[in-house]
């Protein structure tokens, strides 16, 4: 299968800035992801999670190894509208409605008015937003500023999803409905990785893991075989075993 996604001995450090030190964000981590395979990053705060994803992104670029992303570099624009992204944190001009920010996400794709008109109301129904769709955004709560931001990720049909923490600040439903949405987006073919705390969700949704700890890669592989590899009945047992284990040698 052709890669989607290759990292190849990767490695990142944030330059020193006044009154903080020069701190290592990844270290020489190898990985990729498969047309149509689905990858979670799991790890504590500042184990490089979103490192990558700003590197695939290209909001940063790397110190050294290489990277790759639907067959071309990071740098290339062009292939910005073969992908859906959904920052963590929504960041949406407080006037506007979610469907204003539709028809400027569908404008920069070149999608035609009516194919943009028609993906809103998809999305939106999905979602649960259509009723909301003339709010200002400003009146929406975090959740539904959440289910706003996977609309707009989805609405170009992109070849790659990238989620960073897609259920941050869901409620139980929101967060059944997320999930459910991101495993027919599986079955239907898409090839996507995503960051989690959620460990119960990575382990359902994901064929394979990438733990990562302080920068360095620790396992790659099914969310099974970690649980196995650690004697662990549960993927959360086993991460914090192997988390564990790491801080003990260092």
């Amino acid at each position: 299968m052709n890669s989607v996604i290759f990292f190849e001995n990767v490695s990142k450090t944030y330059a020193k800035q006044l009154g903080v030190l020069s701190q290592l964000a990844l270290a020489d981590v190898s990985f990729s992801l498969a047309q149509g395979g689905t990858i979670g990053l799991i790890g504590a705060n500042g184990a490089g999670k979103s490192t990558c994803i700003k590197l695939l992104m290209d909001f940063i670029r790397p110190d050294s190894g290489s990277i790759s992303i639907l067959g071309t570099s990071p740098k290339n624009s062009a292939i910005r509208s073969r992908v859906g992204y959904l920052p963590e944190t929504a960041n949406f001009p407080a006037n506007l409605t979610v469907l204003d920010m539709l028809r400027f996400t569908g404008g920069t794709c070149n999608l035609p008015p009516q194919d943009i008109r028609v993906a809103s109301e998809k999305w939106l129904c999905c979602l649960g937003l259509w009723d909301a769709r003339k709010r200002p955004l400003r009146n929406f709560s975090k959740g539904m500023q959440q289910r706003a931001n996977f609309a707009i990720a989805l609405l170009n049909d992109p070849d790659l999803l990238i989620l960073d923490e897609p259920m941050s600040g869901l409620d139980p439903i929101g967060r059944v409905m997320i999930s459910d949405l991101i495993q027919q987006l599986k079955d239907a073919g898409k090839t996507i990785l995503f960051c989690s705390h959620i460990l119960e969700d990575v382990d359902r949704l994901v064929d394979n893991i990438l733990l990562l700890h302080k920068g360095k890669k620790l396992f790659y592989g099914p969310p099974a075989d970690l649980a196995v590899q650690e004697q662990k009945t549960s993927i959360a047992e086993a991460f914090v075993s192997m988390v564990q284990k790491e801080e003990s040698h260092a």
